[in-house]
């Protein structure tokens, strides 16, 4: 069996997945409840939402736990939780991915919730700690390789890069940020500088997500593969287009066309990986596909 890893050495892994966390609002997910739960309470729905990306053409099957860390959890009363949880994820995933050639699965990682120091309290190895503590029920649960994602400080992306390598080694590390504040992180990093600090970090392949649009994304882009040192794959993953008011209910209004638009662009620019985010659904990764495949 072909290893993640192999796969990007080949040039194999081109698409990525879809949104998670809209998808399970759709059908039930309350705004304030925790989606790492329904891995668990409700398997055979995130099982759904990941078949539906893999029958699309999606390389990438990302694990629904985003908010899986001790920290976010206990937002919920779960902080206890944290393995259980995060291995469930990931053998949801694993399942399905399974039943498709050539597709893997990225055990998912999202910002802590707290403000490393010095403007907040947490410390480097207090944050290494808490992303090695997730780390552990991913790759017990069988992931292929990590995804840090929708990072805004490099010192908090540096703390999950040493958690994996740590606790995850040999397994591949895939790190991106969210550049939504006038093309920069909330932390006021840029795409060239992200593209060559986490790639100094050690990861394997850098990258944006979520984001403003289309519109905004080609920019990034353009910007990390300003500086993209030699070897490092480029991955990019923007919501599908921003949300709108529409009978009293955000639609994110990007469609799939946009989408394929956009991933041509992408790809004849230079970008190795392309993805959907926020507001994605099925058919925008299945656009992404036609274009990249």
């Amino acid at each position: 069996m072909s290893t993640l890893r192999a796969a990007l050495d080949e040039g194999r892994i081109r698409v990525g997945d879809g949104s998670m966390g809209t998808r399970l609002q759709l059908v039930g997910l309350d705004d304030g409840g925790a989606p790492e739960l329904w891995n668990v309470d409700r398997p055979d729905v995130v099982s759904q939402v990941l078949e539906e990306y893999a029958a699309a053409g999606a390389h990438l099957l990302t694990t629904n736990t985003f908010g899986g860390s001790r920290p976010r959890l206990a937002m919920h009363g779960l902080e206890d939780r944290v393995h259980e949880l995060n291995a469930a994820g990931a053998r949801v995933a694993r399942a399905v991915a399974d039943r498709y050639e050539g597709c893997f699965v990225l055990g998912d990682i999202g910002p802590s919730g707290d403000l490393m120091a010095p403007l907040g309290t947490l410390t480097e190895d207090d944050a290494i700690a808490l992303f090695s503590e997730q780390i552990a029920g991913l790759v017990d649960g069988g992931v292929d390789g990590i995804l840090i994602e929708t990072m805004s400080d490099l010192a908090e992306v540096q703390a999950a890069i040493t958690a994996a390598q740590r606790t995850a080694p040999g397994l591949p590390i895939f790190a991106t940020m969210s550049f939504d504040t006038n093309l920069r992180t909330m932390m006021g990093v840029t795409p060239q500088s992200a593209a060559q600090q986490i790639s100094a970090m050690g990861a394997d392949v850098v990258g944006a997500n979520c984001g403003r649009g289309v519109d905004e994304m080609r920019i990034i882009a353009a910007g990390l593969l300003e500086t993209r040192p030699t070897g490092i794959r480029i991955l990019v993953q923007s919501n599908a287009g921003l949300p709108q008011l529409v009978g009293g209910e955000f639609v994110y209004t990007g469609t799939p066309e946009e989408m394929a638009e956009f991933a041509s662009d992408m790809r004849d620019a230079g970008i190795d990986m392309i993805g959907a985010c926020c507001g994605s659904t099925a058919d925008h990764v299945r656009a992404v596909s036609a274009v990249m495949a």
